[in-house]
């Protein structure tokens, strides 16, 4: 399945769980769960899902979750570190 598609399915839940009470995102950005064990959860901008780096944990999500992502948005499996490398790495540019 193609990146827009993943982040269709993944935005549209968002915005279900957002009418339901749960925390608002602002506009142009999207809530990911991240971490091996313990997930946290990050609110970055949907501009970063052009970047290869960040492209690379998308399919790590795809290739362990499929699209049954537990926590009700994207959750990308991979330590709270290295996301932030990528994340501190993508804002740098």
């Amino acid at each position: 399945m193609a990146i827009h598609q993943m982040l269709k399915r993944s935005l549209s839940a968002g915005k279900r769980s957002s009418s339901k009470g749960g925390t608002d995102v602002p506009k142009g950005h999207f809530a990911v769960y991240v971490g091996d064990n313990e997930k946290k959860r990050f609110i970055i901008p949907v501009s970063y899902l052009n970047h290869p780096s960040f492209q690379d944990l998308l399919y790590q999500a795809e290739e362990e979750f499929g699209f049954d992502h537990p926590m009700g948005s994207l959750t990308i499996p991979c330590s709270e570190d290295l996301f932030m490398d990528v994340i501190s790495f993508l804002g740098r540019r």
